[in-house]
Parts: structure tokens; C-alpha cells; sequence
């Protein structure tokens, strides 16, 4: 019996406690914003700005890659000396994978060439911006 009254004791307790804690977390779950409150746009423009420097990094170092001659690993000039030594060796099947890799490769340049000139229009207004702020 003292088992059975402790049981229903407990439940008692805990859907008192949940239920004030419950209508708490509604009540407090959308504050109204204050004036005062700096507004986020959600753009991640700070955190862009912050790793602009190293995005173009990656981007030079990508692009000395690609446009490299045939001695550099990764290079387009490497993968069409492996396609013209496919053609030559007569291996049809691995001339066509390489050759839809290197369509491929030689897309990407004016692809990252675009991103560095965007990237540097970023960095310029993140200058901007961090010019006005500061005062």
C-alpha cells in the first residue's frame, strides 16, 4: 500500500512540475526583441569575411593546380598527356573516363576563376564595412 501511495505521489509531482515547467518554456521560447537588439540578416556576412582570406588561398593554390604544366599532379596538362597515352596504348574504355575527367577539370577553371573575382568584391565591401563599424 505504501509502495502504491509513493507511485502515485510521484506522478503527481512530476506532471505538477512538468506542466508549470512546460508553460514556462512556452512562454519564454519567442522573447519579444528589443529596439535596442542588433538585427541579423542570416547571411553570414561577418563570418564570410572573416575566412575571405583563406578562401582565396584555396582558390590560388587550386587554380596553380589546374593550370599547371604536365609534371604537376592534378594538373590539366598532366590528364591530357594520360588521355593521348590512353589513345595511343588503344585502352578505349580508359581513354573515354579520362577524357569525360578532363571535360570535367577544364570546367572548373572559369568556374574558380569567377569565385576569385566574387571573392575579391567580398573582400572590398568586408573592408567597407569594417572601416564603418570600428568608428
Amino acid at each position: 500500500m505504501r509502495t502504491h501511495t509513493l507511485a502515485i505521489t510521484s506522478v503527481a509531482a512530476c506532471t505538477a512540475l512538468l506542466g508549470i515547467g512546460g508553460t514556462a518554456v512556452a512562454a519564454g521560447s519567442s522573447p519579444a526583441p528589443s529596439p535596442s537588439a542588433k538585427h541579423h540578416t542570416g547571411d553570414g556576412a561577418k563570418s564570410l569575411c572573416k575566412r575571405a582570406p583563406k578562401i582565396d588561398k584555396r582558390l590560388t593554390k587550386a587554380l596553380h593546380r589546374l593550370q599547371g604544366n604536365a609534371e604537376v599532379r592534378g594538373s590539366v596538362a598532366r590528364l591530357e598527356k594520360r588521355v593521348a597515352s590512353a589513345k595511343a596504348a588503344g585502352h578505349n574504355e580508359i581513354e573515354t573516363f579520362l577524357s569525360h575527367k578532363l571535360a570535367h577539370r577544364k570546367s572548373m577553371i572559369p568556374t574558380l576563376q569567377q569565385r576569385q573575382k566574387d571573392l575579391a568584391k567580398v573582400a572590398a565591401w568586408c573592408r567597407t564595412q569594417h572601416s564603418t563599424t570600428s568608428s
